[in-house]
């Protein structure tokens, strides 16, 4: 039997043998950290030392890690149907989640497709968008998106996204896409002008976007009134139109979802991360009866075949169908506005600090930029992420970005910690 203890100090270097992690240039980076323990706001790594997950584990674990009310509901459905293949089969616990979803999502939204992350969720949105257009017989095959916007890692998903990082090698072999800027409030009518130019050149067959808050673009903010404007130009030209709720939903921005913020509602509706609280991987792509009736034929080349093993995994449709019940639940919304608070007020503190601008918040969403030039992944971004967590805070800043997004579950005491140590980076860097 091996010696467990032996086990555990080695594991950094075990790592480093055959494993290959994401957004990783192993070339240049060091140790991989081991995390053996992780409980509500708290990780914990192999050799005790705790963090306080202030980026909720990429915007996923909401209702803090390992939460028992999760884990009890997933532990004893494990006992009674672990897996079985949704396509011919369904059961309970994707019929219950898909109830308790549509009382939740924006109006209008009446079907769900399941598939297993959030790449793959728009990956389904793009192609609902593209083969509504191909069923009824339209010659539209361009895609909308904005600028520096994120939708995964999939080609279709690299295709719309606008952050070039991610995509080199790829770009040869994408699909077609026409790009705007974000409404800023100030540029709006430019957005518009551009966005009919557009349509009047192009065949678009759908519109993808991240609804308020670009997150990989270092949560980058934009205009509620200027995107409701190019909804309603995109609802009028038929343009499937394809929110990207994958970081914003289920709570963050302070809402549901950040399309309750606008009037103009998605046809689609892209789902991932905090659906599942962080317990298992799933996603879900959602659409309007009017998508789906477009595939709704007699004739089977018409369906969307698109499928995954583990599609409507019946342990990870359990995770969720949990951590809805907890978002809707007094006590989640409450610590939702708790926090939504505490940030507004150390946006304001921070507002006219000297190394600070561009700050902001909306819900549990808190973001700033240092005023000092670096690159996305330069050296800056590694010191900061290092001064962080030496001080007991996992932050992970996008370029000179430093943003948080904390567990719902986050305690007062934890909240000043995260702040404190942000405060005590502006006097270091």
């Amino acid at each position: 039997m091996r010696d467990i203890k032996l086990e555990q100090e080695n594991l950094a270097d075990r790592d480093k043998k055959h494993l290959w992690h994401p957004l990783t240039q192993h070339k240049v980076s060091g140790e991989m950290l081991p995390v053996v323990k992780a409980k509500d706001s708290v990780l914990t790594d192999d050799k005790g030392n705790d963090y306080i997950d202030a980026i909720s584990s990429w915007y996923t674990a909401v209702y803090g890690h390992c939460n028992p009310y999760i884990t009890s509901k997933v532990a004893k459905q494990m006992q009674n149907l672990d897996q079985v293949v949704f396509s011919g089969f369904t059961h309970k616990p994707a019929i219950e989640l898909s109830e308790a979803l549509i009382k939740i999502l924006p109006e209008g939204q009446q079907k769900l497709f399941f598939n297993d992350n959030g790449s793959t969720s728009t990956e389904i949105g793009i192609k609902m968008a593209l083969q509504y257009h191909h069923n009824l017989g339209n010659d539209r095959k361009v895609m909308l998106a904005f600028e520096e916007g994120f939708h995964g890692d999939t080609f279709g998903a690299m295709s719309v996204s606008g952050l070039s990082v991610y995509n080199g090698a790829f770009e040869d072999h994408f699909i077609r896409v026409e790009r705007i800027p974000v409404p800023t409030g100030d540029n709006n009518q430019k957005v518009i002008d551009k966005l009919k130019q557009i349509i009047a050149s192009h065949n678009i067959a759908g519109f993808i976007y991240e609804p308020l808050i670009q997150g990989a673009a270092a949560m980058k903010f934009h205009d509620a009134e200027g995107l409701n404007e190019i909804l309603k130009v995109c609802r009028e030209h038929d343009i499937v139109r394809v929110a990207d709720e994958v970081m914003t939903g289920f709570g963050k921005t302070g809402k549901y979802f950040a399309s309750d913020y606008i009037e103009e509602k998605p046809d689609v509706i892209c789902m991932s991360k905090a659906l599942t609280a962080g317990l298992l991987p799933m996603g879900l792509t959602s659409c309007t009866q009017k998508i789906y009736d477009a595939f709704y034929s007699e004739d089977i080349a018409k369906g969307l075949f698109h499928g995954h093993t583990y599609t409507a995994n019946p342990l990870a449709c359990s995770a969720a169908l949990a951590a809805v019940e907890l978002l809707t639940s007094k006590d989640i919304q409450e610590n939702i506005q708790r926090i939504s608070g505490c940030n507004a007020d150390f946006v304001q503190k921070l507002t006219h600090h000297p190394r600070v601008k561009n700050t902001r918040s909306k819900g549990v969403i808190m973001a700033f930029e240092l005023d000092i030039k670096t690159d996305r992944y330069g050296d800056l971004r590694n010191k900061l992420f290092q001064f962080f967590m030496d001080k007991g805070v996992f932050l992970r800043p996008l370029g000179n970005t430093i943003y948080i997004v904390p567990p719902y579950v986050i305690s007062d005491e934890e909240l000043k910690k995260v702040y404190a140590v942000i405060e005590e980076s502006l006097v270091v860097f």
